[in-house]
């Protein structure tokens, strides 16, 4: 049996039996690995060497054993000792930080402004406004006026047409013709009692001389006797008709006055210089006495401002007070105001007292209905301390302040606190200018604890050094 490998040109003579026929084969497989050289030839026809194994010596052992050995010994001195080291010097900072003093910044309190600032809004209206009513019933005939025009005291407005105005007017003066008839014919009345009274006295005395002498009778005598008396009482009653008759004379004359003056109001006029505010007519227009609003006029030389101010401030305005009052629409102009009175009594429900402030207008740039800003900003010789707000604690026993005194010992110290401007506090007791506080306190803020203080106006100094570059 013959087998011929690829590529080789020589023949190779397979054995018969199974065993050499894998022989041959494994002969074969080597002779291409040392072909390929993958491995060093070997003779031909000889069997693979069995692998040896390493198989020291007690030196070698003992060498190896020893050279461990001094590896360790060499890793342990040079990782153990820096970490004790390390870990004694972090030992020593945490003690000296233990026993250091807490850092706190301190700042100095000092005095507020000398100007007290307050700045509220107000409502400016007119010193003087009236709504202009119809006295005299009829149309509007003419219309004088309009919104926006100034006008002065005793100035025309309107007009009204009022025709059964003038009729009440003819009646009235009728009355009094008739009321004067009327009483010429009581004086002419009284003129003719008084000569009948004087005819029955005369008779009467000569019936009395004649009863005394015997002539007549007594009955005829008490009959004269009282016609006299009749005619003094008709006389008596006749002067009262006259005094009647001359009342309702001066009633029908005061009626023709008033009808007059009436007529007098069909011309409307201004009751003081000002500007037409609204106009509420026009011409035509059927206006009834008392009830139809003809125009609103308001006064605009001085103007008035309402101002709420809070209980915290009230005391601080009084009347006679300058008061600065500026407005949107005219931005960088101001107008100097005085405080003209005060409520003197706070409004229950807002806790503000209500302040007038009058404004000279004398250009007319105010107009009433106007939303302002007023400042009440004024000089105070005993200006109160400022803290910062964060400074501040509210603690069981009260507000308070944590004062650093000169021994670095820590108070705590009970204030009054004034007015609050969000980020700062005014205070009216318990502190002194100079005093040394704690700027943000925190857990160490306790009484009688020492402290390092530190100026908090140095912080920001430090910092700026610290990110300075290096030369």
């Amino acid at each position: 049996m013959r087998y011929t490998e690829p590529n080789q040109p020589e023949e190779i003579t397979v054995p018969g039996t199974e065993e050499q026929l894998r022989r041959e084969v494994e002969d074969l497989k080597r002779q291409l690995r040392e072909q390929k050289g993958l491995t060093h030839p070997a003779p031909h026809g000889a069997a693979h060497a069995p692998a040896k194994h390493w198989n020291p010596s007690a030196v070698t052992i003992w060498a190896l054993f020893l050279g461990a050995i001094v590896l360790i010994v060499v890793a342990f001195f040079t990782g153990y000792i820096p970490l004790q080291k390390r870990n004694a010097a972090i030992g020593a900072q945490a003690q000296e930080y233990d026993q250091a003093l807490p850092r706190v910044e301190v700042i100095e309190v000092g005095a507020s402004s000398k100007v007290s600032e307050l700045q509220l809004p107000g409502s400016i209206e007119a010193v003087t406004e009236a709504p202009i009513l119809a006295r005299a019933d009829g149309y509007i005939r003419r219309r004088l006026v309009d919104i926006g025009d100034h006008v002065t005291a005793g100035q025309p407005l309107a007009e009204i047409e009022a025709p059964e105005l003038d009729q009440q007017v003819l009646q009235a003066k009728a009355n009094v013709t008739q009321a004067q008839a009327a009483l010429d014919q009581a004086l002419a009345n009284e003129t003719q009692g008084k000569a009948n009274l004087e005819l029955a006295r005369v008779t009467a005395q000569r019936w009395g001389s004649l009863v005394t002498a015997g002539v007549v009778s007594k009955q005829d005598n008490d009959q004269y006797q009282a016609q006299y008396q009749s005619q003094i009482a008709g006389v008596n009653a006749l002067e009262k008709a006259i005094l009647a008759q001359r009342a309702n004379i001066a009633a029908a004359e005061a009626n023709v006055a008033r009808l007059n003056e009436m007529q007098g109001y069909r011309i409307v006029k201004a009751p003081f210089a000002g500007v037409i505010t609204l106009r509420n007519v026009d011409v035509g227009a059927l206006v009834t006495t008392g009830s139809t609003m003809l125009y609103r006029v308001a006064q605009t030389g001085t103007l008035r401002t309402y101002v709420n101010v809070p209980q915290t401030n009230a005391s601080s305005i009084h009347p006679g007070q300058t008061a600065l009052v500026s407005v949107t629409n005219l931005p960088g102009r101001t107008f100097t105001g005085t405080v003209a009175r005060t409520a003197n009594s706070l409004d229950p429900s807002s806790r503000t007292l209500l302040v007038e402030v009058q404004v000279p207008n004398p250009d007319g740039a105010l107009m009433p209905g106007m939303y302002a800003q007023v400042d009440f900003s004024n000089s105070r010789p005993n200006a109160p301390l400022l803290i910062p707000a964060e400074a501040l604690m509210v603690r069981a026993d009260g507000t308070q302040i944590a004062v650093v005194g000169p021994d670095s010992t820590v108070h705590l110290q009970t204030i009054v606190i004034g007015r609050d401007y969000g980020d700062r506090l005014e205070v009216l007791q318990g502190l002194k200018v100079g005093d040394r506080i704690i700027g943000n306190p925190d857990d160490n803020a306790r009484e009688g604890v020492k402290v390092e203080a530190v100026d908090a106006t140095e912080k920001p100094k430090a910092a700026a050094a610290s990110r300075k570059p290096a030369k």
